[in-house]
């Protein structure tokens, strides 16, 4: 009986959300962990004052110390938007699939919306491939991560390398983050580590566009010290999502503002976007559903 009530009210919250809201008296974008707090920060207020000027409404920039702490926030209705990485996506779909939807991806510079899971360890170690990890320590950023955590889980074992603790590797570790596992395989705390990147450009950049182009930026580490070891197939870059029940009209301000940033400035979009893009695309919840698909079965 239970599973029959719940199954009537997500067809009715598809059809029509319950708790649409006819106006805001704020704006509250949540911003993925990866980096720390106070650069996120720097990075999106730009977005953030472009927001507060389209909606004529306060907007807050909520940094949380991990993945978990935005889904939850989406899925509680205390976050209205945020950029989400596809395992994050399907982290809140699985749970509440009515409670966001998916309007805008990140395009790279040749139009793909794709990126990359890229294992890496530091130049002098003499790492160069998977295959000389063995009996050493591998860096995970965070569960809710797709290139940090879900993709690599998958696709790792599946090329033959165990990822059980202490039979191929080491160990296993989750380092928090992104910028947290680049910190730790640049200080020598960690052998190898994967993070995210679009692959494209010059390796010596860090890519055009990713975690690690934003801590070369950042200065955090300088990427002739650092070689790629391992590179996972294209990944579905993750959606810029709106809560469902915000009023129409603010999602349409929304999905026009961060469409158009690109255009209307340049190196906001590049803090955004985490570097180099051609701006954000449309996108829907079907370029989700094998990242979804995924997810469900690592948890069972």
């Amino acid at each position: 009986m239970k599973k029959i009530i719940a199954t009537a009210l997500m067809t009715t919250a598809l059809v029509a959300p319950a708790f649409a809201q006819d106006s805001i008296t704020e704006f509250r974008i949540g911003l993925l962990g990866g980096e720390n707090a106070q650069d996120r920060m720097a990075k999106n207020e730009c977005f953030r004052a472009y927001t507060e000027e389209a909606l004529g409404v306060l907007t807050r920039l909520f940094t949380a110390a991990d993945y978990n702490g935005v889904i939850q926030g989406l899925i509680g209705g205390t976050l209205d938007m945020a950029w989400l990485g596809a395992s994050s996506y399907a982290a809140v779909y699985v749970e509440d699939p009515t409670v966001v939807e998916p309007v805008l991806v990140k395009t790279n510079l040749d139009g793909s919306f794709t990126y990359h899971s890229i294992g890496f360890a530091r130049a002098d170690s003499g790492i160069t491939s998977l295959d000389d990890m063995a009996g050493k320590v591998f860096g995970f950023g965070d569960p809710n991560s797709t290139s940090g955590y879900l993709i690599p889980l998958v696709e790792i074992p599946a090329e033959g390398y165990s990822m059980e603790p202490g039979t191929f590797f080491s160990d296993v570790v989750f380092t928090g983050g992104h910028e947290q596992t680049i910190v730790a395989v640049a200080n020598g705390d960690i052998a190898g580590g994967v993070t995210w990147a679009d692959g494209l450009g010059d390796w010596e950049d860090g890519y055009n566009s990713g975690a690690l182009r934003r801590a070369a930026d950042a200065g955090l580490v300088d990427m002739n010290d650092l070689v790629e070891i391992w590179k996972s197939k294209p990944i579905p870059e993750g959606p810029v999502v709106l809560r469902t029940a915000l009023p129409a009209d603010v999602k349409q301000t929304m999905i026009d503002l961060t469409a158009n940033l690109i255009n209307v400035d340049a190196d906001c979009a590049y803090g955004v976007a985490a570097g180099e893009t051609a701006g954000f695309s449309p996108i829907g919840h079907e370029a989700y559903e094998t990242i979804i698909a995924v997810r469900r079965s690592q948890m069972n």
